[in-house]
C-alpha cells in the first residue's frame, strides 16, 4: 500500500519550491490517483494530510488550491505584523500625538510608592475607581453598566476566552455569524468548543436561523457582534436587537457580545440593553488606546460575576495591575475621550480614500469603520488575489479567513484601514484596485 504521508510529502515539496503556486488548483483526486497508480482512498487521505498541514484548502464544489500562507496560527490572528510593506491586516489605530498625551497620564504611576502599589497583583474585579471609570466609558444612551459586574483582563480577546469558558463545556455547541473574527476559532479550538455558523442578512444575525441551529442540537452560547461586525461592518438595526433579545430570551441562551469596536457607533447600545440577564458585554482599550498597553473589559449578568470571575483567574487571564492603573488614569483624565474622538475623525478619513480608490467596485463597509469586505470581480479567488497583493507588498485578509462554515468560502478580502500611514494606505488601494480590473489569469494566479 502506498503511504499517504510520502505522496503529501512531495506536494508540499512541490508547494514550498514554489512548483506549486498560491491559488493553483490540485487535479481531482481521483484524476490524481489515475495518474499516479494509487488508490482513490489514498490520494483522499494525502489531499487530507495536506489540509491538515495548512498547505492547501478544499473548497465545496469547486476543488482543492493552494493556499496562499500557512492557516492562522494562535499568536497571529489579525495581531501580529505579518512584514509585509503594507500592512492591511493589521488594524490597530494610532493618531497624532497619541504617545504624547498617554505619556503625561503615565508619569504619576512611576513615583516609587505608587509604582510599588501598581506592581501587585490585581484581582479580576478589578478596584472600585477602575470599575467606575470603565462604567461610564462603556454607558450608551440606553445603557449604563452595573459597576459592581464589571471584570477586567489583559484584553478583549482574554475576555471572550474567559466568557466561553464559563459558559461552555467542552464539545459544547456556539452559535457565531458565518462569517466571524478568527481569533474566536482559535479560542473555540483550545476550549474544545463547536463552532456553528448562523445564517445573516443585511441587517446582521438571523433569529430565525438562532432557532433552527438551536432545535438541532443545543446551543451553549451565541458570540455575536452587532455593532460593525468584523469582517462586514454591518451594525444591526435596534428592531433587530431586539428580535434577537426576544429569541434568546425565550431559549434561554446566553450572549457573548463582542462590542471592541463599538466606541467608533457612538450613539449604539448593545444587545445588553435589551437581554440584560443573558449578555455578556467583552470591550476593551486595544482599538481605542494601543494594543501594547491594553485592558479587556466583561460585563456580565450579576448573578454570574463569580462564575466569569473564577474563569479569569483559572485561564491566567486578569489584567495586570499596572496596565490596570495606567487605563484607569487615561479614562478618568478624558485621554481616552479625546483618542476616540481623534479616531472616529480618522476612520471617516480613511473611508472616504477607499470610496474614491475602490469607487465601482463591491465594496462593503460603514462610513465609521476601520476596515471594509471586498467582494472580489470575477475571476478572481479570495487566495489567489491574497498572493497578487503579497506579491506587491500588500497585506490583506482573505475572506477564508473568517468563514465558519464548510461550504463555498467567499471570493472577498478584508482590508484593514487603521495601520497603514493615510498616504501609503491610499496608494495601497490604488494598486490594489489595478490588480483587481487587470483579472486573475491563469487559474495559478496572476504572473
Amino acid at each position: 500500500m502506498h503511504d499517504y504521508r510520502r505522496i503529501a510529502d512531495r506536494i508540499a515539496a512541490d508547494i514550498t519550491a514554489g512548483r506549486l503556486r498560491p491559488g493553483e488548483r490540485l487535479p481531482p483526486q481521483r484524476k490524481f490517483a489515475r495518474r499516479h497508480g494509487i488508490a482513490v482512498s489514498t490520494a483522499e487521505r494525502a489531499y487530507g494530510e495536506l489540509v491538515r498541514r495548512g498547505l492547501v484548502v478544499g473548497e465545496v464544489g469547486r476543488g482543492t488550491f493552494v493556499r496562499t500562507a500557512p492557516p492562522v496560527r494562535p499568536g497571529r490572528g489579525l495581531i501580529e505584523d505579518a512584514g509585509a510593506a503594507v500592512n492591511l491586516e493589521l488594524n490597530y489605530p494610532s493618531v497624532e500625538g497619541q504617545s504624547e498625551l498617554l505619556a503625561a497620564a503615565l508619569a504619576p504611576l512611576l513615583r516609587p510608592d505608587v509604582l510599588t502599589e501598581a506592581l501587585r497583583p490585581a484581582a479580576a474585579t478589578g478596584t472600585p475607581a477602575a470599575r467606575e471609570a470603565t462604567a461610564a466609558l462603556l454607558t450608551t444612551p440606553g445603557w449604563r453598566p452595573g459597576v459592581d459586574t464589571i471584570l477586567f483582563t489583559g484584553n478583549a480577546r482574554q475576555a471572550v476566552a474567559a466568557a466561553l469558558a464559563s459558559l461552555v463545556r467542552p464539545g459544547g455547541r456556539v452559535g457565531v455569524e458565518e462569517l466571524t473574527y478568527p481569533v474566536v476559532r482559535e479560542i473555540a479550538h483550545r476550549l474544545g468548543v463547536t463552532l456553528v455558523p448562523l445564517a445573516t442578512d443585511e441587517d446582521g444575525l438571523r433569529p430565525d436561523a438562532v432557532v433552527a441551529a438551536h432545535r438541532a442540537a443545543p446551543l451553549s452560547a451565541l458570540y455575536v457582534q452587532p455593532t460593525l461586525h468584523n469582517p462586514t461592518s454591518v451594525t444591526t438595526s435596534p428592531e433587530r436587537r431586539r428580535q434577537l433579545a426576544h429569541t434568546v430570551s425565550d431559549l434561554d441562551l446566553p450572549v457573548v457580545e463582542d462590542r471592541i469596536w463599538s466606541f467608533l457607533a457612538e450613539t449604539d447600545d448593545p444587545l445588553a440593553a435589551h437581554a440584560p440577564a443573558l449578555t455578556h458585554v467583552v470591550d476593551g482599550l486595544s482599538k481605542r488606546v494601543a494594543p501594547g498597553l491594553t485592558v479587556g473589559f466583561l460585563v456580565v449578568p450579576a448573578s454570574r460575576v463569580q462564575a466569569v470571575a473564577d474563569a479569569v483567574r483559572s485561564g491566567g487571564w486578569g489584567a495586570g495591575r499596572f496596565a490596570l492603573e495606567a487605563a484607569t488614569g487615561w479614562m478618568a483624565d478624558g485621554s481616552v475621550a479625546r483618542l476616540v474622538g481623534a479616531k472616529r475623525a480618522d476612520a471617516a478619513r480613511r473611508q472616504r480614500v477607499l470610496a474614491k480608490c475602490l469607487d465601482g467596485f463591491a465594496v462593503r463597509s460603514d462610513p465609521r469603520a476601520y476596515y471594509a469586505w471586498w467582494e472580489l470581480p470575477a475571476p478572481w479567488r479570495a487566495e489567489t488575489f491574497t498572493a497578487a497583493a503579497a506579491a506587491l507588498g500588500i497585506a490583506v485578509s482573505p475572506g477564508p479567513s473568517f468563514a465558519v462554515g464548510p461550504g463555498r468560502t467567499p471570493d472577498a478580502v478584508r482590508l484593514g484601514l487603521a495601520s497603514a500611514p493615510l498616504a501609503d494606505l491610499e496608494r495601497a488601494l490604488r494598486t490594489l484596485a489595478e490588480v483587481a480590473s487587470r483579472g486573475a489569469g491563469q487559474p495559478s494566479g496572476p504572473s
